[in-house]
């Protein structure tokens, strides 16, 4: 362990033997402060929509197919001009410090290692530059929560420029702070500095609750914004916080290259759908016209082959991912990103589907 201003950091670095995502959870909390395991895991007010995230799956099902020719089932793919080992990403995720000494560096090395995107936030503990040189020339996104200081917003679009990310992701859905009670109870204020803020009006956010830190952000946003950015960086914006087909169609309307469905992991709007819920409506909006990312209560293979075929092009996932930075660093995120990887392979050789592009055409059964 290592201990910055009291906080004792996970320093592991190991694969890891994985039965299956829900399991590492309980293993994270035996070595993540409690503090920061709330921050982590926790939702919004009784975290009924964090829950209905991961039961939503059940609502449909993989028809199995059987005579199809095939084997070993391939989960490279692409999206906006950028070719991936797997359709599985990294969601952009506050203060990985919280789970580890080396924070998204080592999940930047972690999603490398295996093939996938990562996207780094703008509350990371560590720098856009230093993130992104962990990835070794790997594919990043950079997520943007935006301030109300013009001048702050431009600053880290410079910086994430320089750094060769690919893609803006800017996140919508979190104009203010969901109401989360872990974080009430335990009282919880970051131990650990945010690079990116570290040097602006805002402070480095140590010190601060989520709730503090947030009140510097724009409560306003409007698709003259998504234009904005898109026309300062030159990037791809992919406008993540989406549940409506409507504001799917306003995002594209204003220039948005992605689409990112997405309930924050439940810790928003408590009581609002379950994302999976929505993503098939939005997905028929988008029609092809831009991808189409999916996240929040991501666990299984299966989950990732339903998304896949729901519309999304590419799945992402966070709290099981930090889980596994806790437990084994760079290494335990690529086994996480590998593990469920290799359970999509299984659905997709039982449901006849050889590629990625073939899921995407695969039937489901819909309640």
């Amino acid at each position: 362990m290592t201990t910055i201003n009291g906080y004792e950091q996970s320093d592991r670095e190991e694969k890891l033997d994985i039965l299956n995502l829900p399991s590492l959870e309980a293993e994270a909390k035996k070595i993540i402060p409690k503090g920061g395991f709330g921050y982590i895991s926790g939702g919004s007010e009784d975290e009924w929509t964090l829950h209905e995230n991961t039961t939503a799956f059940n609502h449909v099902q993989i028809i199995p197919r059987a005579l199809t020719d095939m084997e070993q089932p391939t989960t490279s793919t692409s999206a906006l001009g950028i070719k991936l080992k797997t359709p599985i990403m990294m969601a952009p995720a506050a203060a990985q410090g919280l789970a580890h000494s080396r924070g998204e560096e080592a999940t930047a090395e972690g999603l490398a290692q295996a093939g996938g995107l990562m996207a780094q936030s703008t509350y990371s503990s560590t720098s856009i530059a230093d993130t992104a040189a962990a990835g070794q020339g790997a594919p990043q996104f950079f997520q943007l929560y935006m301030s109300k200081d013009w001048d702050f917003n431009r600053s880290l679009l410079d910086e994430a420029v320089k750094a060769g990310v690919k893609g803006i992701v800017l996140t919508v859905d979190a104009t203010v702070d969901g109401y989360r009670e872990s974080d009430i109870i335990n009282n919880f204020q970051f131990p650990i500095p945010m690079a990116n803020l570290a040097k602006f009006s805002e402070g480095d956010g140590k010190g601060k609750g989520i709730m503090e830190i947030y009140a510097a952000a724009a409560q306003k946003i409007a698709p003259a914004d998504v234009r904005k950015i898109a026309e300062y960086t030159h990037l791809p914006v992919i406008v993540k916080g989406i549940e409506s087909a409507e504001d799917a169609l306003l995002a594209i309307g204003a220039g948005a290259q992605g689409i990112y469905v997405s309930n924050h992991g439940g810790r928003q709007l408590n009581g609002g759908p379950a994302a999976f819920d929505v993503l098939h409506e939005v997905a028929q909006a988008v029609d092809h016209r831009v991808p189409v990312i999916f996240d929040s209560g991501v666990r299984r293979g299966s989950h990732v082959f339903k998304a896949l075929a729901s519309g999304a092009d590419l799945v992402a996932l966070a709290r099981p991912v930090i889980y596994g930075l806790a437990l084994g660093g760079a290494q335990g995120v690529a086994s996480v990103i590998n593990h469920l990887n290799d359970e999509l392979k299984i659905d997709m050789q039982l449901a006849g589907t050889k590629t990625i592009e073939d899921v995407k055409r695969a039937k489901l059964i819909r309640h």
